[in-house]
């Protein structure tokens, strides 16, 4: 899978009804075109993908192929924590034109064993004809996929890539030890792309780069040029921006800085809620210093 740099795991716009906000999400998708960003990542963790029908569901990620019109790969997200819900869910995209690799996380909730894992993997990657990308996001599901096992699944047919978003980087390093070479590695943490570039990934699939897509775009392809210098430069710019855009729950604050920059209603599905008033004031602060808003900017 030739698939490397900078993706955007996009977030879902909604109307103020709390319907999906179509002609919000074309041009979100078009401004990340334009932008630079190298993949489009649609129905992943940031896009709430949890409250969405699957008609829903769907519909994302359609329109995400249909704006991006072959001009960069997409890869579709599809998850379950029932395998055979994944499995299905898998077959669905996979035969989708224009779907060009499947995100699919480690189950959650049910806190499967390093076995259970493997064989849940295994049977969505022998289920469909494109490449997988692991989401290794312990924080959210409860469950590590461990260096050991991912080298296991790196011998699977289909399984190509991980996104690597457990936050350590001993195991990141490990796992660059029990991969074969051709295996992709994704940091699945903004603030850590630098790293995971250095110790051998192939780029991120950012949460950031929906506000900031030239940026993190180039900042990512400095890193994989050994840039180093223009690499730590708009690390060091956007650390700050990166670091808030996890005060509270992905996808709140990048949500809400999309809302101030004009970009998007802000508007959420409950289990989630708009931010805290006081975290929000800390965001637009960061958000203002970082270029994105202007001083006088008054997001209530």
């Amino acid at each position: 899978m030739n698939l490397r740099g900078c993706g955007t795991a996009l977030v879902t716009p909604f109307k103020r009804d709390g319907s999906l906000d179509e002609p919000a999400l074309r041009a979100l998708v078009a401004w990340q075109l334009d932008s630079g960003v190298d993949f489009l990542v649609p129905c992943g963790t940031t896009g709430e993908t949890p409250t969405l029908s699957h008609d829903e569901w769907l519909r994302v990620i359609d329109i995400t192929i249909a704006t991006a019109a072959g001009r960069v790969p997409i890869v579709a997200g599809a998850t379950s924590n029932s395998t055979r819900e994944a499995i299905e869910k898998a077959k669905t995209i996979s035969a989708r034109k224009g779907v060009d690799a499947i995100l699919t996380a480690s189950p959650y909730y049910n806190k499967p064993t390093q076995e259970g894992q493997y064989q849940h993997f295994k049977a969505i990657a022998e289920a469909v004809d494109k490449p997988l990308i692991l989401y290794n996001v312990p924080g959210r599901t409860g469950a590590n996929i461990e260096p050991a096992t991912l080298g296991r699944l790196s011998q699977v047919k289909n399984i190509a890539a991980v996104k690597e978003a457990s936050g350590n980087i001993s195991q990141i390093a490990e796992v660059f030890d029990a991969v074969p070479e051709n295996f992709l590695v994704f940091s699945g943490d903004d603030a850590i792309t630098l790293p995971v570039v250095a110790l051998g990934g192939v780029g991120i699939i950012s949460v950031a780069s929906n506000e900031i897509p030239r940026e993190m775009a180039e900042l990512t392809r400095a890193a994989l040029a050994n840039d180093w210098t223009k690499a730590r430069r708009l690390q060091r710019k956007y650390l700050a921006l990166m670091q808030a855009n996890f005060i509270e729950s992905n996808p709140l604050p990048v949500k809400a800085v999309l809302a101030m920059m004009g970009k998007i209603e802000e508007v959420y599905r409950l289990p989630l809620l708009p931010m805290k008033k006081e975290t929000r004031a800390r965001l637009e602060t960061i958000a203002t210093a970082a270029g994105l808003l202007r001083s006088t900017s008054a997001a209530s």
